[in-house]
């Protein structure tokens, strides 16, 4: 280990001796330029708005700059000489170098530029015009207007077919992504996320590591023809992100930061002293029992005579406070361009305890060797820090307001409600010691070499990428935390990933004829390993976590297995007169988690074809559109997604006594299946591209289908053979969908302008075949032709009212029981045949809606986002009452005879049926609204600026919704579930670790120095 990290510092030196190099290189070659003119200037469009990032040049020279933030520039050149000024969807302009040394230069809006854009496709760039599958890039305004602490974050409900939710907004947490719906019913649905070329998914870390204050662009592909080049990686879609990288000129320094505050959106508050006494009463009497006092324990009496109360979710919650500071400084010659950036985030979460912080720091570095060699470098290392003990959310709620919170000396009660013991202060978790880090150090390299004379258009380019991924846990919990012994565990693993690339290409023109090859051949690794340490019963607590050798009873454990794949890629681009389209590829990828009896190779082929009809003659005296695009596709894609060495058989072990003596066994553990093969969907697409009156209204719309088969899915077992189950190479699905994007400039005046986007999906899937027999899964709540996840439950009519007959349709029922409906008129409710799906889990359909305002220099952004027709069950609602033990939400109700409830049970209901009250998840949320100042030229120049904004943003501010609870797309976890061996980790999908949703408000200040 102690080798590695020499190693690595080693590099870490070596990189930045050679980046300062670079730069005095740099800084070197801009001073040796030699002028008798020093000419300063503005870019601006047609309508006086800044152009930054244009590129001026003097002609026929090396001397190049570029222009800042506010298109502002400043460049030496000899008089008669010729400057060009140029933009990408901007037509070049070129003037001639006079007397002037200020100059004004104005862009004119180029009317294809949507059309010449080059955006990111897999290993490569394409002209918008001419890509042929569904590649959707990230509005940039969504990319550098949001102060977003995770790139999904921006995307949510902003681009049409993906589907990204916030489940929990835990400080440092990553939202679900999922592209074109549910294909797999197991296996995993994320999509493949690959950064600078160089994949991310698969090597421990996530987007999260990534700053989004360096991300220049973000694409997505969507269907086969896009996706199939990643083969076995592309199945469910795929994420490319773009790294700034430096840019001709002198250095620039750019500061941008926020800070700002959260809150809860929507607190399900507890009910109050009286109400709380109340329920307790109702209690009673409901279930024929004799009140002796006016609360359930004596310990609460004491406050409830003092008529004191405690809000116990204000003492488990606080104000929530963010900050984030990014500095980043770009520049370079036209050899040697550098970008390097560092990022600071400190955020204290809503709940107490809950703390995140991030260090990350970037360079990215663009050498051009020699006329023919490139090389470059992609380095970063972000620290994550979730460390302390956290307060406990579900158990605040549940806490009597007459609960005692201290002792007398100050130290927390362990039973507020004393004797109760089923409760537990909720802020026993602030005393434990919690340590969870993790660290990303990755480092990218690339060579690119451009073949010269008769092999013009070829070039050979080496990828090269590695990452280190360490991980540390650690847990201690002591007596102040209820526990008597003391018990410590640590946990401590690192993933080691490296990716090879090497990559051939070739374009060629000949006359109307366009062609562009890649070639491809790939290896990928991934070693992981853990080990785990723990004991139970120590002398005190004063060492804890720092000494674990000294507990009683001591535990160890380790852990560690690789994964590898080999790839090899061919694409054919082909054009004619750039009119009509034809996109070949195909990908042979190898993996290692496949058994024995089968290949573990499998080929994703694809192809599409598109016609761009606004190039034919007969629409070019058209006046209507501005772009017109028609898209074919169809291609295959794999998923391999069964975890490594799943396929083969394995043992466990098991300490049991043995003539007193502990002794070691083996049991059964996994039941492995050598002759399982890639999970298999083959996806259609058609898209149109549309650009109507000189692309005042613009966008695509498309339609798609994907069918799965071979599905990845667990077979239940008899338990008396020794395992649950086993995967296997079953069942069917479909998935089709369709999706619109439109955007639209309302308004273009000089001083107002008024813009808006709006983004529609729909998606479909279902469950065509699972076990070939043409039955259902009712254990795992899977049915032949309906949707992969849906809610099967009984169907609630209301509630039983004192005198109604119940003998015909549910005999055990009572006044305040759930009344549901006898679906199958046997009159009785059970299990059998009174079941029933009542909805699906996912979306039928998203939508969003951005409008942006300009006026002068103020800009207004509102987007709201909408997800309709989901059923979710609602354990909000479910909150077991337990036996009048414990508080419930106000927001909630209970039946009585007096209010004859028909959505509530009484307090005395048992839920002996596991009803989970489904409910409809549907919500609309405005979801940002971001206002902005953009200083002008005259302020700038007096503060020697170039550029200031400032900006006030808030997200999450309201949710129109049917849902009773915290919040319809939150995941609610109730008492009990998840394993506490969890505990530590920073995300834990268990009860101790429920977080709400947070409405956030921040300030923001982007500045550039001259």
């Amino acid at each position: 280990m102690k080798r590695k990290l020499l190693d690595t510092s080693k590099c870490a030196v070596m990189f930045l001796f050679v980046l300062i190099l670079s730069i005095g290189k740099s800084n070197n070659s801009i001073a040796q330029t030699t002028a008798q003119i020093s000419i300063s200037g503005k870019v601006k469009d047609n309508k006086g708005n800044p152009i930054p990032g244009a590129s001026i040049s003097v002609k026929g020279t090396t001397q190049v700059v570029a222009s800042d933030a506010n298109g502002n520039f400043k460049i030496s050149a000899q008089k008669g000489e010729s400057l060009v000024i140029s933009f990408v969807g901007y037509v070049t302009n070129t003037i001639l170098v006079a007397n002037e040394t200020q100059v004004s230069i104005v862009l004119a809006e180029d009317k294809d530029k949507n059309l010449q854009e080059v955006i990111v496709v897999g290993y490569g760039t394409q002209k918008r015009s001419d890509v042929t599958g569904s590649v959707v890039s990230v509005p940039k305004a969504r990319l550098s207007q949001l102060p977003v602490t995770n790139v999904l974050q921006s995307i949510e409900g902003a681009v049409a077919g993906v589907n990204v939710t916030t489940t929990s907004s835990v400080p440092g947490s990553q939202p679900n992504a999922l592209i074109r719906g549910q294909n797999s019913i197991s296996a995993g649905t994320g999509p493949y996320v690959v950064v600078d070329g160089v994949p991310l998914t698969k090597t421990g870390g996530s987007l999260n590591d990534i700053n989004p204050n360096d991300i220049a662009s973000v694409e997505i592909l969507k269907d086969a023809s896009a996706t199939a080049i990643y083969g076995t990686n592309g199945s469910n879609g795929v994420i490319l992100i773009t790294t700034k990288r430096g840019t001709t000129g002198k250095p620039v320094i750019r500061y941008s930061g926020y800070a700002g505050f959260d809150n809860i959106a929507h607190i399900l508050e507890p009910r109050s002293g009286a109400e709380y006494a109340q329920k307790y009463a109702d209690y009673l009497k409901q279930t024929g029992q004799v009140q002796q006092r006016p609360v359930p324990n004596i310990g609460e009496l004491p406050a409830y005579n003092a008529g004191t109360t405690t809000d116990w979710v204000k003492e488990a919650t606080q104000q929530g406070v963010i900050q984030d500071h990014n500095v980043g400084i770009s520049g370079g010659s036209e050899d040697v361009k550098y970008f390097i950036s560092g990022d600071y985030l400190n955020q204290k979460g809503v709940i107490k305890g809950y703390d995140f912080k991030r260090i990350g720091l970037r360079s990215n570095l663009d050498v051009n060797v020699t006329s023919f060699l490139t090389v470059g470098t992609s380095l970063f290392l972000t620290s994550n820090n979730f460390d302390g003990g956290r307060a406990n959310l579900l158990l605040a709620t549940a806490m009597s307001p007459y609960g005692q919170e201290y002792n007398t000396n100050g130290s927390y009660t362990i039973y507020p409600m004393n004797p109760e013991q089923l409760y537990t202060n909720p802020l026993l978790g602030l005393t434990t010691t919690q340590i969870r880090r993790t660290t990303n150090i990755n480092g990218n390299g690339y060579a690119e070499v451009k073949f010269p004379g008769a092999l013009t258009g070829l070039k050979f380019r080496l990828n090269a990428g590695y990452t280190y991924f360490p991980e540390k846990n650690g847990s201690y919990v002591g007596r102040l935390a209820n526990d008597l012994n003391g018990t410590a565990s640590s946990f401590n693993a690192s993933t080691n990933s490296y990716t090879i690339e090497n990559i051939l290409t070739y374009s060629k023109d000949i006359k109307k004829h366009h062609f562009d090859f890649t070639a491809l051949y790939s290896a990928q690794e991934r070693n992981y390993n853990s080990t785990t340490a723990g004991a139970i019963g120590f002398i005190n607590d004063e060492l804890g976590l720092n000494n674990i050798g000294a507990g009683a009873t001591q535990t160890s454990g380790s852990y560690r297995d690789r994964y590898g794949l080999n790839s090899q890629m061919g694409r054919l681009f082909y054009s004619y007169d750039s009119k009509y389209l034809l996109t070949l590829t195909a990908r042979r990828d190898g993996s290692s988690v496949f058994g024995a009896n089968t290949t573990k190779y499998g080929v994703f082929p694809s192809a599409a074809i598109g016609w761009n009809i606004i190039n034919e003659d007969f629409m070019k005296n058209g006046k209507v559109f501005s772009n017109l695009k028609l898209r074919v596709s169809y291609g295959k894609t794999g998923n391999e997604a069964v975890g490594v060495y799943n396929t083969i058989t394995t043992e466990g072990s098991s300490r049991s006594p043995f003539n007193g003596i502990s002794t070691i066994g083996v049991i059964p553990n996994n039941l492995g299946n050598t002759s399982l093969q890639w999970e298999t969907t083959k996806t259609a697409n058609i898209g149109l591209d549309f650009g109507i009156l000189n692309n005042r209204i613009n966008g695509s719309i498309e339609a798609y289908q994907n069918k799965t088969s071979g599905l990845l899915l667990s077979r239940s077992l008899p338990i008396i053979t020794g395992y649950s189950k086993v995967s296997e190479n079953i069942g069917k699905t479909t998935n089709k969908g369709l999706e619109l994007t439109l955007n639209t400039q309302n308004i273009a005046g000089k001083d107002f302008r008024w813009e808006t986007m709006v983004v529609f999906a729909t998606n479909k899937n279902k469950i065509t075949d699972l076990y070939g027999d043409g039955k259902d899964d009712l254990g795992n709540r899977w049915f032949i032709g309906k949707p992969i996840s849906v809610v099967y439950d009984y169907q609630m009519t209301g509630v039983w009212q004192t005198g109604e007959d119940v003998s015909k349709q549910d005999p055990t029922a009572k006044p305040g029981s759930l009344k549901f409906a006898d679906l199958n008129g046997d009159g009785k409710i059970t299990g059998d045949g009174d079941r029933m799906i009542l909805g699906q889990t996912a979306p039928k359909w998203t939508g969003g809606l951005t409008n942006t305002f300009h006026y002068k220099n103020i800009n207004l952004s509102i987007f709201v986002q909408t997800a309709q027709g989901m059923t979710r069950n609602n354990t909000d609602l479910g909150y077991g009452d337990e036996t009048g033990r414990r508080n419930t939400p106000a927001e909630i109700g209970y039946w009585t005879p007096e209010n004859a409830s028909q959505t509530r049970p009484a307090l005395s209901y048992n839920n002996t049926l596991g009803y989970g009250y489904a409910s409809d998840a549907s919500y609309t949320r405005i979801k940002d609204v971001t206002l902005s100042y953009v200083f002008g030229q005259s302020v700038l120049d007096k503060l020697h600026l170039g550029g200031l904004t400032v900006y006030a943003s808030g997200r999450n501010l309201y949710t129109f919704t049917k849902w009773v609870g915290w919040d319809p797309e939150q995941t609610t976890y109730g008492r009990g579930s998840g394993n506490s061996s969890a505990n530590q980790q920073a995300f834990a999908a268990d009860w101790t670790n429920n977080y709400p949703i947070t409405r956030t408000f921040v300030l923001g200040l982007n500045v550039s120095l001259r």
